[in-house]
Parts: structure tokens; sequence; C-alpha cells
């Protein structure tokens, strides 16, 4: 098993030093860690640092699959424009909610971008948790076409017991993939699936399957598991209180529903069968446990992160 590498938050310029001394061709830097973490706050850190130190202009790019829709702010924890602090930021409020964001299409719109940044003579820096669309920048993770009938067919199973079946049969031909997917999550289920009818082999084991096209240096935000426990739900319930409920009601007074791509995000499903029991009652106290209830799977989110990145020696995980 490959060893990931710890270094002290003061050893993390010298990575930087080093990497840069490298005199990289297709420099591109991936801040990455479990959800509330202190990834934002570290790569605007990080970026500063280049400009100041450096004389390299960076620009970031988002790589949590959330932050891509519109209209979804306080519960995906999108930065604003004062926390960028003049930092350029892409692929932000790129997609409609209504709209299916594939790997392929993430791929293919972040590879642009990296390669015009690299032109305009910059370093182009990823950041985020959601691990399959950083695993096809940094893995150069060839995506596999979908084919509608085995989808189709795939989709029907679900349907007819909620997952259970079929996350039983994800653990018999891909235990690994099964243990970050939860059954809940029909597309990835579903996808995982489809991949191994496809192609005869687990999802799991078509990770690092191809050459990384860039020069990587990646630093991953590591946190005491205690420490984070509690951030997860200090934020949740600050999320909560600044709004979060109403803009979820906003979202439903704009036509969508909890069947669209991006209301499945953590939180906003959870909020909308809150509404839909609760519209019209103040229930401080049903209130909290909305706010546990979304903590906890915010938590088993944060675990399956950590388990995808676990022994990936590129890593430098900066403790903090």
């Amino acid at each position: 098993m490959m060893i990931s590498q710890e270094i002290s938050q003061a050893n993390w310029r010298i990575e930087l030093q080093n990497f840069l001394d490298s005199k990289p061709k297709k420099p591109l830097l991936v801040v990455l860690g479990p959800t509330a973490s202190g990834k934002t706050d570290f790569s605007i850190s990080l970026a500063k640092t280049l400009s100041k130190d450096f004389q390299k202009s960076v620009e970031i790019l988002n790589a949590d699959s959330r932050q891509l829709y519109k209209f979804l702010d306080i519960g995906t924890a999108k930065i604003t424009k004062e926390e960028m602090r003049g930092v350029p930021h892409h692929l932000l409020d790129v997609l409609d909610p209504k709209e299916e964001c594939t790997i392929a299409w993430y791929q293919k719109e972040a590879t642009k971008i990296i390669d015009d940044v690299h032109v305009r003579g910059g370093v182009p820096m990823l950041v985020g948790g959601s691990m399959l669309y950083l695993s096809a920048m940094i893995d150069g993770l060839k995506p596999i076409d979908s084919d509608p009938v085995i989808r189709a067919r795939l989709s029907s199973e679900y349907d007819r017991d909620a997952g259970v079946t079929l996350h039983k049969r994800l653990i018999a031909v891909d235990p690994e993939s099964a243990a970050l997917i939860p059954r809940e999550n029909k597309v990835y289920v579903l996808r995982a699936l489809e991949i191994f009818e496809t192609t005869g082999i687990p999802k799991s084991k078509q990770r690092r399957t191809s050459n990384c096209p860039y020069d990587l240096l990646i630093f991953g935000i590591e946190i005491d598991r205690a420490v984070l426990r509690k951030r997860i739900q200090q934020r949740t319930e600050k999320m909560l209180a600044s709004g979060w409920i109403d803009e979820v009601r906003s979202l439903l007074a704009r036509g969508y529903t909890a069947n669209d791509p991006a209301m499945k995000s953590h939180g906003y499903l959870e909020i909308v069968e809150f509404l839909e029991g609760q519209e019209g009652k103040k229930a401080g106290g049903q209130e909290v446990d909305l706010a546990e209830k979304i903590s906890s799977h915010v938590r088993k989110y944060a675990k399956r992160q950590r388990t995808w990145w676990k022994g990936d020696e590129r890593i430098r995980w900066i403790k903090i």
C-alpha cells in the first residue's frame, strides 16, 4: 500500500518552492480534503503566497460537484466574491439545477480552463472534495461511455426496492466502490454497476489506470476527526441560521423538485422533506433534529472522502 505523506503547516511553503524549482511544464496544484476541513481558506492563502512570494498568477477551478450549480449557495458553502480576495475562480454557477453533471463533462470543461490558464502563463489550482471529479483530472481517468439500454434496465431494477438489491450486487462485484457509495445514491450505484457490466472490470479498479497529463502538487487538509465532527455540526447549524431553509424554498418556488440532480445535494433533500412535513409550523425542536440529520449524512460523506484518498502517496497532508 502507498503511504501518504504528512507535513507541518510551516513546511508546505518548502514543498511549494521545491515544486516550482523543478520547473514543471504543465503545473497543476490541488487542494483536497474532507468537507468542512478548511480547503477554501487554505487555497486562498496558497494563491496569495504564489502571487506575492513567487510572482505566479493563480486561477482556481472548483472541484465541488454541488458548487457547479446556480442558486445553491448557502448549503454548498460556496465561496463569496469577498472571500475570493481577487483570485479568479472558475466552474462556479455554471449549471442549472435540473442538469445532470457527468464526469466526462467536468473533465472536458476543466481541461479547457487549465489549458487556457497555462497559455496565459498562470498556475491552475483545483479545489474541492468531489472524489470522482478530482480523480478525472489527477488520475487521467478516462470516462466510459454510458449504455442507455443497460442504464434503463438498472434504473428500473433500482426503483423496485429503492436500490437494496442492486447495492447488494455492487457489494458482490465491487466491494470497494460499494463501501464509498451509499445505497441512496441512485446515480452512482447505477453508474458503478453499468461500468462493471460494460467492461467486466470493477469501477474501483479503473482508477489511476492512465497517466496524468499534468505536473502535480497535491495538498490535503487533515483534521482531527472529533474536531471535524464538531465543525460539521456547527457549520450545518450556521447554514440553517443563515437562511438555508429559505434558499430551498426559493428553489422550490422556481420550479425545482427533489428529483432534480442538484437537489440531491447533502442537506437539500432533507430540507425539502422537512418543508413538506413542517411548512407553516414554528417548530424549533424539529429544526434541531434537521440539523442533526444533515450533519450525520455529511459526516458519513467525510468518512468516504477519507477512505478514497487513504494511502495516496502523492498527497502532502497538512495537519490542522
